[in-house]
């Protein structure tokens, strides 16, 4: 069940942005009196269709290949490489037959919307969630790195301060895209003296390979248990809600860091957990499993303070557009770090499938539309890219028409476009090779 809502989900979202972007190609058309052929969500490969109808002249449908969606556009060179009607007249219907500056406006249609609804679904979401954070300073005991933070340095403890010598104010600085992008040094006070650790601009290679581990954790104190899971070791042991555990085989636990150390460390054996139980001191034993996992879940550190901040509905708007923006300048350094060579293509695309792993087995609304707003900004963002058969490659063409006063030759157009064919095949079975690839590794 689990995989069919994660399934349900992604389906939900692309089919979302797939027909508002190709909805603004439409509209742009229209608006300017070219005839649309055909719209459709997905691709009716060799003519297969789920749907269709006709209205006004434009036929609408659903294809059976879930990779995208197109509009069909009169007088254009397109995907569908049918140059037919190009062999007639140019008609005052046809998108040849406009001005270059109406044409461009067509191509940049798409990627409009997308940035459009990129921003408005960050600007409610902030609307309407705000913004939970923690103070850098209330992090008193410092932070606990994962495997990816130690394998920079960080030791448990540490107190992160700033960023290439910029202050830090929250947590959320700690695991922003400017940090975990790599390539800055870190200062940190460690045991009360100040050292500088340098975050590899290689590192996404290593978050791409521990993707199920956290860069690094505020450090909790240990506090009382809040439940205890059925069927669980920490049942069969006689641990109940209110537990407070001091010590594991007589070493004292301050920090809920250092409990599950230990229990690392005691895989397959007998523990003695030492606790307080109302106000009295009491053992207890048990086994601990493979995963070192007893099964309970802790109270919160209240020692730590979180804050909320609200923001009104136009105060909104800049900060979720900012947010919005950010997705679109964090995948382009992204693929300038591909290029460099600091950052493996393997490791840093995905596709559908590694677009559905982010979405979950369970709904949760919030996440569904942050991710559709990621993925909105990052499909216009994709579709700027000066590539034939991508907006951004007609775009390009374009601007090239428009400075030299005359449009590029339909036979150029035509071979560009199936050049930039070729090269989104090849990308297309790079990721999806990649997305099956690292679901089996």
């Amino acid at each position: 069940m689990g995989v069919l809502i994660m399934v349900g989900q992604v389906i939900l979202g692309l089919s979302i942005l797939i027909v508002l972007h190709e909805l603004g190609h439409f509209l742009a058309a229209r608006a300017f009196g070219i005839k649309v052929e055909k719209f459709y969500l997905f691709f009716d490969a060799w003519g297969v269709k789920l749907f269709k109808f006709n209205y006004k002249g434009c036929e609408y449908g659903i294809g059976w290949l879930p990779l995208g969606g197109y509009v069909k556009i009169a007088g254009m060179i397109d995907e569908s490489m049918d140059t037919e009607q190009l062999k007639g007249e140019p008609q005052e219907w046809e998108f040849r037959s406009k001005p270059a500056w109406q044409r461009l406006i067509v191509m940049l249609g798409g990627i409009i919307v997308n940035v459009i609804v990129g921003v408005v679904v960050f600007w409610m979401l902030l609307f309407k969630m705000g913004t939970t954070d923690i103070k850098i300073d209330q992090l008193v005991n410092g932070i606990v790195p994962g495997e990816i933070g130690k394998s920079i340095g960080l030791q448990t403890g540490d107190r992160i301060l700033a960023i290439d010598g910029t202050k830090i104010e929250n947590y959320s600085d700690l695991i922003s895209s400017k940090l975990l992008m790599g390539g800055v040094d870190l200062t940190v006070n460690r045991a009360g003296a100040e050292t500088k650790i340098h975050v590899p601009a290689d590192i996404l290679n290593t978050i791409a390979d521990k993707k199920d581990e956290k860069f690094i954790e505020p450090r909790m104190r240990m506090t009382g248990l809040a439940a205890t899971q059925p069927g669980s070791e920490a049942v069969k042991m006689g641990l109940v809600k209110g537990d407070s555990i001091i010590a594991v085989d007589n070493m004292p636990i301050s920090f809920f860091d250092q409990l599950k150390d230990q229990l690392k460390t005691k895989v397959g054996k007998t523990v003695e957990l030492k606790l307080i139980r109302n106000g009295q001191e009491q053992t207890l034993k048990g086994t601990v499993p493979a995963d070192a996992i007893l099964g309970f879940n802790v109270n919160p550190d209240y020692s730590i303070k979180t804050f909320t901040v609200q923001y009104g509905l136009l105060e909104s708007l800049p900060l979720g557009a900012k947010r919005a923006f950010t997705v679109i300048t964090d995948n382009a350094k992204g693929f300038g770090k591909i290029f460099k060579g600091e950052i493996r293509a393997d490791k840093a695309l995905s596709g559908p499938v590694g677009i559905a792993q982010l979405f979950g087995t369970e709904v949760d609304w919030v996440r569904f539309w942050s991710l559709v707003g990621m993925l909105s900004m990052a499909l216009a963002f994709m579709n700027l890219l000066p590539i034939p058969a991508l907006d951004g490659g007609h775009v390009v063409f374009l601007l090239i028409e428009m400075i030299q006063g005359k449009p590029l030759s339909e036979k150029f157009l035509e071979k560009a476009q199936m050049v930039g064919f070729f090269i989104l095949l090849a990308l297309m079975v790079f990721i999806f090779g990649n997305d099956i690839f690292k679901l089996f590794k």
